[in-house]
C-alpha cells in the first residue's frame, strides 16, 4: 500500500471521530481530528515524517529547519527530523511555544540553538482549521528572523484557514483535507 493511503488509513481508524465538539478556535464541529492519535503512533508518526520530507523536498525552497506550534506540531516535527537523517538530508527541529517560557531564558521557541537569523524554514500543524496557531507560530519565526518559505499540514479541515495564510502571503499544503478522510 502507498504510504499516503496507509497513513489515510490509521487517520480514519485512530483519529477522526463523529459527534458533538468545541475546537480550540472555539468553533463547534460535528466531526473532531485528533491527529495526534495518528502522529505519536509509531507508523503514524514514520509516514508523517516521509510524507512531510518528501513535500520539503520536492518544493526545493531550501528548506533548513521545521518547526511548529506546540503542541500539534511535536510530534510531527520530531518525525521529520528523525527521517531526514536517516534519509541523509537532515533537518533541524523546533518548537513554537503558545506563550515564552515562564523560566530560565524565557523561550518562545524550543530548539532555537540549531535555528539563526535567515534560516529557511518549514512551519507545519497537525490540524488546520482557522490559521491562527499556524500564522501565530509564523509571526513568532519571523521575530526571531528566520525565513518562512512553507507551511504545511497533516489536515485541512477546509475551513478558513487556508484563507487566512492566503491572506498574509502563505500557500498552505496539506497532505490531506477534511474532504479525502469523510466519507
Amino acid at each position: 500500500m502507498e504510504e499516503r493511503e496507509k497513513l489515510k488509513e490509521i487517520l480514519k481508524k485512530r483519529s477522526y471521530e463523529e459527534g458533538d465538539f468545541v475546537l480550540s478556535s472555539g468553533k463547534k464541529s460535528s466531526y473532531y481530528i485528533d491527529a495526534k492519535q495518528t502522529t505519536l503512533d509509531p507508523e503514524g508518526a514514520y509516514l508523517c515524517g516521509k510524507i512531510f520530507l518528501r513535500m520539503i523536498r520536492e518544493a526545493q525552497k531550501g528548506v533548513e529547519a521545521i518547526g511548529g506550534p506546540t503542541l500539534g506540531a511535536d510530534p510531527i516535527v520530531t518525525a521529520v527530523a528523525v527521517v531526514s537523517y536517516l534519509e541523509g538530508y537532515p533537518l533541524s527541529a523546533f518548537i513554537v511555544r503558545k506563550e515564552p517560557k515562564g523560566h530560565g531564558k524565557g523561550l518562545w521557541i524550543e530548539g532555537d540553538k540549531a535555528l539563526r537569523p535567515g534560516m529557511r524554514v518549514a512551519v507545519v500543524e497537525d490540524v488546520v482549521t482557522t490559521g491562527g496557531s499556524l500564522l501565530r507560530a509564523i509571526e513568532v519565526c519571523e521575530r526571531f528572523g528566520l525565513k518562512v518559505v512553507q507551511v504545511l499540514a497533516l489536515i485541512d479541515r477546509e475551513e478558513e484557514g487556508r484563507e487566512a495564510l492566503r491572506s498574509k502571503g502563505y500557500e498552505l499544503e496539506a497532505i490531506f483535507k477534511r474532504s479525502d478522510l469523510v466519507g
